[in-house]
């Protein structure tokens, strides 16, 4: 036996699963000057509504929230049931701090006194 949904009510369907994945998700896309929001996120990808944003290419950020995620470079992968998926071809975790051009030991001291500093008097 097969079942058959008539259109309508799958594209209803379509909406509200959506409309629930845009409410529990803080996720954002940041291409350019324009922010939108992200439907879902997996290891290699993302996806947004189809139907509101538009076709995104090259460079972005992601952001969860206000703390930014990382920089991803993607491509467009498949859009099906409203969303519209893309890939990383590359996404670099963001850093608080500039990465250092040298081996800190985790036990190293934050900062070292001077001579004048020692109490000396």
């Amino acid at each position: 036996m097969t079942t058959y949904v008539p259109q309508s009510v799958q594209d209803a369907l379509d909406k509200a699963r959506l409309q629930g994945m845009k409410k529990k998700n803080r996720l954002r896309v940041h291409a350019g000057e324009e922010i939108y929001p992200v439907l879902r996120q997996w290891t290699d990808g993302f996806s947004v509504e189809a139907e509101v944003v538009p076709q995104l290419r090259g460079l972005v950020d992601l952001y969860d929230g206000t703390r930014h995620l990382s920089q991803c470079l993607i491509v467009a992968s498949e859009a099906e049931a409203g969303e519209m998926r893309y890939e990383f071809k590359r996404a670099t975790a963001a850093a608080d701090s500039a990465p250092l051009d040298f081996y800190r030991a985790p036990d190293a001291p934050v900062g070292l006194l001077g001579h004048d500093h020692l109490g000396e008097g």
